[in-house]
Order: structure tokens, then sequence, then C-alpha cells
């Protein structure tokens, strides 16, 4: 099915129309010159936590320990990724490190 010309254009609109409340629609709420709310403020220290607990749940839901290969490469990884962090203490190094690290545990050990 090919749209036509006028819904191409209502979808790009309709798209950068998006984008641009995402982008501006906080600074509007929490203008600088207001103090930003508590709730906020507690939200933006636990989320990130929050979010990254949900991943790796996430990640880990059907991951079988009774199964070959037991689990082995993703608990590998978490090991490697508590070690680097605890070692660079960057969240960014630790997470691509432990993408890499299981990568190649997937690619080329398992």
């Amino acid at each position: 099915m090919r749209l036509t010309v006028e819904q191409e254009i209502i979808t790009v609109a309709m798209v950068v129309l998006g984008t641009l409340l995402t982008r501006f629609l906080p600074f509007i709420i929490f203008p600088a010159n207001k103090p930003t709310p508590k709730y906020i403020q507690y939200l933006g220290k636990v989320l990130p936590f929050s979010v990254i607990g949900m991943l790796v749940v996430y990640c880990l839901k059907e991951v079988s320990v009774v199964s070959s290969p037991y689990g082995l490469p993703e608990f590998i990884s978490i090991g490697g990724i508590v070690i680097l962090h605890r070692w660079k203490k960057n969240m960014l190094l630790s997470i691509g490190g432990g993408t890499i690290l299981y990568m190649i545990l997937i690619q080329y050990v398992f």
C-alpha cells in the first residue's frame, strides 16, 4: 500500500511535531527561573537505576539455566560488567565492555 502525497506530508508533520514537543515541553513546563518540583528531582535520581534494573530483568528473562550453555555467557558478562564498573566507574564503558564480552562469548566460545 502506497501513501498519497498528502498522507506523507501529514506523517512527516506529525513526526516533526512529536519530536519538537518532546524536546521543548520540559523547558516550557519547568522554566529555569522556577525551582524544579521535588518529585521531579526524585524521579531524576531514581529512574536511571530503575531503567537499568528493568533492562537486566528483560535481558535475563529467557535465559535457561537448565540447558546448555546454562546461562554462562550472560552471567560471565554480568561479572565482567561489575568488575569493569568497579574498576573504572564509567557506566558507558561498563555497558559497552559487557556487550562486547557477551558478543565474543556467544560467537566464539559457546
